[in-house]
C-alpha cells in the first residue's frame, strides 16, 4: 500500500484527483491540503510515501514546499497545469522526483505514484522533451545592449523611460526586449527579469 497525501488550492481539482485514485486498492490517501505549508505539516505529522503537489499554492508555494519535504524520507511528485522550462527546473532543483501535467491519465498517474514512492524518477512526456530539449541547447548568453534593458525593466521602467536613458528608440527597446523573450522562452518582461535572474544573466 502507498500512502500519499494530496496539495492542490482548487478544492474541485483536488476532489477530482481523490476520486480518479478512489478506486485503486494499492494507494491510499492519507491527507488534503489546500497550500504548501499545510502540505509540509501533513507530511511531517503523517510520513506518507508521496506528496502530490501542485506548483502554485498560496502560502507556501509547491518549489518552496518541495524543498522542505525532501528533506523527509517522502517523496514529492508535482502534479500541476504549468510546463514552462522555468516551472519545470525550479521544481526538479527542489528535489521532486517527478512532474506531471493535470492531462495525465488515471493509469499513468497511477503508476507515476508507485514508480515515486521506489524512488523512480517520472516525467511527464511532454516535460522529459523540453528538459531534453534545454539540455542539447547552447547556454543562454545576452548582448551588453539586452542586459542594459533587462536592467532597465527590473528596476522598473517603462519602455519610453529605458529609451530615454539608453539614448535608443522606443521601437529599438522593444525589439531587444523580443529578442530577449525568444533567447529565455518567456512571454512577459516579468519572467524575463526572473529567468534571468535565476540563470545568473542579470546580477541585480
Amino acid at each position: 500500500m502507498t500512502r500519499i497525501i494530496l496539495a492542490d488550492d482548487h478544492t474541485v481539482m483536488r476532489a477530482g484527483v481523490a476520486a480518479l485514485l478512489a478506486a485503486e486498492p494499492s494507494i491510499t490517501i492519507v491527507g488534503e491540503a489546500d497550500n504548501g505549508r499545510e502540505a509540509v505539516d501533513l507530511v511531517n505529522d503523517l510520513t506518507p510515501d508521496v506528496a502530490l503537489l501542485d506548483l502554485r499554492m498560496p502560502v507556501l508555494d509547491g518549489v518552496a514546499a518541495t524543498a522542505e519535504i525532501v528533506r523527509t524520507s517522502t517523496r514529492v511528485l508535482i502534479l500541476t497545469t504549468y510546463d514552462t522550462d522555468t516551472e519545470i527546473e525550479r521544481a526538479v532543483e527542489a528535489g521532486a522526483i517527478g512532474y506531471l501535467l493535470k492531462d495525465t491519465t488515471r493509469e499513468q498517474l497511477v503508476a507515476a505514484i508507485h514508480a515515486a514512492a521506489r524512488g523512480e524518477t517520472v516525467l511527464a512526456p511532454r516535460v522529459a522533451e523540453k528538459l531534453v530539449k534545454r539540455m542539447r541547447q547552447p547556454p543562454v548568453t545576452l548582448t551588453a545592449r539586452e542586459i542594459d534593458v533587462l536592467n532597465a525593466v527590473a528596476e522598473g521602467l517603462s519602455n519610453a523611460d529605458i529609451g530615454k536613458r539608453l539614448v535608443i528608440a522606443e521601437a529599438t527597446v522593444k525589439t531587444h526586449l523580443l529578442r530577449v523573450f525568444a533567447k529565455l522562452d518567456v512571454s512577459d518582461r516579468t519572467h524575463a527579469v526572473v529567468v534571468a535572474l535565476e540563470r545568473g544573466l542579470l546580477t541585480r
